[in-house]
């Protein structure tokens, strides 16, 4: 019986975590501020909790229910009052500019030197002459602007003006036909089927990934 109950408390915390998680939104699974870290670390810790809580479940469960709460509004009144957003989740911090190193800044940034060159590296910089500004950002990651002459060469560098590209549309999925994509391009099975056969396939269980771009280009990946 107490097996039964740890199953059934186990699957509410993660129903839970789920729900909480679709609230908060992509934020918590990838760029973190300093609340969205807190609030993630407690609601995992509380859901732990709720996984064994046999008696009184519902406390547990109300806990989470409330940082689930409080991280959200937070969030509404970041995005309706903006000055909020420095006390709420700090602001950027100038680490290096114009071959200077701030120290001071760096130490408000609870970051060494030895941290720093390990970002910068990460960053694919190895020497720090090719680093015109190194921004400290309020999430933890280094934001850096090369100097000019290290910067990628662009169309606009060249006075060229490429045509715009667009999002290529899956069409074929591990052998299935995606029919509302293809509906959406406009296109049809026989269409699909005429592209297939061109190209030296019977049907669309031979693909693993079929993907249609916007000038109705098909290209197959087959299936291995």
């Amino acid at each position: 019986m107490e097996i039964l109950k740890i199953a059934a408390t186990s699957l509410l915390s993660i129903v839970s975590l789920f729900l909480i998680s679709k609230v908060l939104g992509h934020k918590q699974i990838s760029q973190l501020d300093f609340f969205d870290y807190i609030t993630g670390i407690v609601i995992g810790s509380i859901a732990a909790e709720l996984a064994t809580e046999l008696e009184t479940p519902m406390k547990p469960l109300t806990a989470m229910l409330i940082y689930g709460t409080v991280s959200v509004t937070l969030s509404l009144i970041n995005n309706k009052f903006p000055k909020t957003r420095k006390f709420i989740n700090g602001t950027p911090t100038i680490i290096m500019d114009n071959g200077k190193i701030y120290r001071e800044n760096m130490k408000k940034a609870k970051l060494d030197l030895s941290e720093f060159m390990v970002l910068c590296r990460q960053a694919g910089y190895f020497n720090l002459s090719d680093i015109q500004t190194a921004v400290f950002e309020h999430n933890g990651k280094l934001t850096i602007l090369p100097v000019s002459e290290k910067r990628p060469v662009n169309p606009t560098d060249m006075d060229l003006k490429p045509k715009p590209e667009y999002i290529s549309t899956e069409i074929i999925m591990d052998g299935r036909i995606l029919h509302e994509n293809l509906k959406r391009k406009g296109l049809d099975t026989t269409w699909l089927q005429k592209q297939l056969k061109k190209q030296g396939f019977r049907n669309a269980k031979e693909i693993f990934l079929g993907v249609c771009d916007n000038t109705n280009n098909l290209t197959l990946y087959k299936t291995n």
